[in-house]
């Protein structure tokens, strides 16, 4: 008998091959696929709730098919006739037109949890250096073994970082509620004598650290370094999550849970594939703010985004995505290595735009003036825009 379509993983691993699925799911999940080889950002999660969706409808028709794909792949509005032209073209073997709009100009987005890419790009054998170029160029890395000197940074992170409180409640003595359903037993137990009332409060936990590293080619010189200090940030606390973004977004959260840190250094640079290529910004913010489980990253986080700023050609998409994550964060900052030079001013068009949305504009030229930022940002401190109109 086959199985349902809902105990079906959202994307199985490539090795174990099609015939391995049950044949009901083979036309869903190839149907997800090709959405995600034209660079819809599509988490596993949705790819599950997709199967999940058309197995409680039937499905009666081609229509129930097609309102599950909706609401559970959620296509951006300005891409809705595409997904409707790659809809037809799967299910019903219509000729697919073609797309407008340049390949090169697309987003893809690589979840280390989920599983490799349907093709391999073509290497593109250009000349690498060019600031803020928006054009991608794939390539690897290989970072050098030495000492980090981040040991008293992992230590003080957990408890560094700002605290919210939680809906969890802990025992208390004193400044507390009163915790009815104890009190009520400890009245019964003592045959009703009215004991000490007993309290409870809401437990205090760190906020999440959302680090988003640019591994463009204009940022070359530090990507290595904030890749230690990534690695040193998971390693100081379960609640940090990293992605790296050029042309590409992907999340490397897992590679750099390996205690060793040149073995998570090494497995992080085989999963990013733009190293030291083009800049594409906002598109890649956007990205990370469609995929339903990222996004839930930055809900109530300190977001630190490490990168020089400078975004090629129209910023729209920049500020947009810079109004989103504020509006999500429990403080948005970026930090650029240009702000170490004493003479920096945020005078570019595109950082004059995001300037209200960020919360900090500090320097991220170095290891040590980073360590510092983040283990400062439980202390309150001055909007980025009061600042820097006080210094322009």
């Amino acid at each position: 008998m086959a199985l349902p379509l809902t105990c079906l993983p959202a994307f199985s691993p490539r090795e174990r091959g099609e015939e391995s699925l049950p044949r009901p799911a083979a036309p869903f999940l190839g149907f997800a696929r090709l959405l995600r080889s034209h660079a819809f950002a599509i988490a596993p999660e949705q790819v599950t709730s997709f199967m999940q969706a058309v197995t409680l409808l039937g499905p009666r028709s081609m229509n129930d098919i097609r309102e599950a794909a909706l609401a559970t792949l959620t296509p951006s509005p300005d891409r809705r006739d595409e997904f409707e032209t790659h809809f037809r073209a799967h299910f019903y073997g219509d000729a697919k037109p073609s797309i407008e709009g340049e390949k090169d100009d697309e987003t893809r987005v690589k979840d280390d949890r989920g599983t490799r890419e349907e093709e391999k790009q073509t290497i593109r054998q250009e000349k690498g250096g060019e600031l803020s170029s928006a054009l991608e160029q794939l390539s690897s890395r290989d970072f050098q073994r030495d000492p980090d000197g981040l040991g008293q940074f992992r230590r003080k992170l957990a408890s560094a970082l700002p605290a919210r409180r939680s809906f969890r409640t802990m025992r208390t003595r004193s400044r507390g509620t009163l915790d009815l359903r104890r009190s009520l037993s400890e009245i019964v137990t003592a045959d009703g004598d009215i004991p000490s009332p007993l309290l409870r409060r809401r437990q205090p936990v760190p906020r999440k650290l959302l680090l988003l590293i640019d591994v463009s080619g204009s940022m070359k010189l530090h990507t290595a370094d904030y890749l230690k200090l990534a690695h040193a940030a998971v390693q100081g606390t379960d609640r940090a999550e990293v992605f790296t973004f050029g042309t590409r977004l992907t999340r490397i959260t897992s590679a750099l849970r390996i205690r060793d840190r040149g073995q998570a250094l090494a497995r992080a640079a085989a999963l990013v594939d733009d190293w030291d290529g083009g800049t594409r910004m906002g598109p890649t913010l956007l990205a990370f703010l469609s995929v339903p489980r990222f996004s839930a990253f930055a809900r109530g986080a300190c977001v630190v985004i490490l990168s020089d700023g400078l975004e090629r050609g129209d910023h729209s998409d920049l500020e947009t995505a810079m109004r989103r994550l504020s509006a999500r964060a429990f403080r948005l900052s970026l930090a650029s290595p240009l702000a170490g030079d004493p003479r920096f001013r945020p005078a570019t068009s595109a950082l004059r735009a995001i300037l209200p949305a960020l919360d900090d504009l500090v320097d991220g030229s170095s290891v040590k003036s980073l360590t510092d930022f983040i283990l400062s940002l439980a202390r309150p401190a001055p909007a980025a825009e009061a600042i820097w109109k006080r210094v322009s």
